[in-house]
């Protein structure tokens, strides 16, 4: 899997309260496929990490959310926890950076609660996807057909439930940032 992802750039979107291991994961495995991975914030400086029942450790900002372009990137991901996709979707800015991945084509994997920034950028509308299950009626009713599985791949977006799916997650994660723009993505 060494540089398979060889040149591609890959935001991580998070706010205050993201699930650690929902980071520090992905983050590896993009890493050694040989993507640059950045973490983008409206948080300047630092944010910090949820750890299952407690706050975890604090990460560096790569970029803030506000000198932040999806044009820089190749490709999404959006760590859940449930602080952090509940601020970000109550941060027009984080919901249009979210959008424009779409409108271009390119992948965007979320695991947990991320797909609540999803719905907030009316890109799920169709769309297979799975979720914490508690999640599940937001996106149906946002036109989602939600399923049941560790992992689904819809046209450049990969979903997941939890923290024990991360490996299935960060699998079809690389594989579809690998496979580059989708046709089919935009809303």
């Amino acid at each position: 899997m060494t540089n398979r992802l060889q040149n591609k750039r890959v935001a991580m979107l998070v706010e205050k309260g993201f699930e650690e291991v929902e980071l520090t994961e992905p983050k590896k495995a993009l890493e050694e496929a040989g993507a640059k991975v950045e973490i983008v914030s409206p948080q300047p400086g630092w944010v910090r990490s949820w750890r299952h029942t407690e706050w975890g450790q604090d990460f560096p900002v790569d970029r803030a959310l506000g000198k932040a372009s999806s044009e820089d990137y190749d490709a999404l991901v959006l760590p859940g926890g449930v602080m952090n996709p509940d601020r970000l979707r109550m941060n027009q800015d984080a919901v249009s950076f979210v959008r424009a991945f779409f409108e271009q084509g390119k992948p965007v994997a979320a695991i947990c609660h991320g797909p609540w920034t999803l719905i907030e950028a009316d890109v799920v509308m169709g769309r297979e996807v799975t979720s914490y299950p508690s999640l599940r009626t937001d996106l149906k009713n946002a036109g989602a057909r939600w399923v049941d599985r560790d992992v689904v791949v819809d046209n450049g977006l990969v979903t997941s439930r939890k923290p024990d799916d991360l490996p299935a997650f960060c699998r079809k994660m690389v594989e579809e940032i690998a496979e580059g723009r989708h046709a089919r993505l935009a809303p």
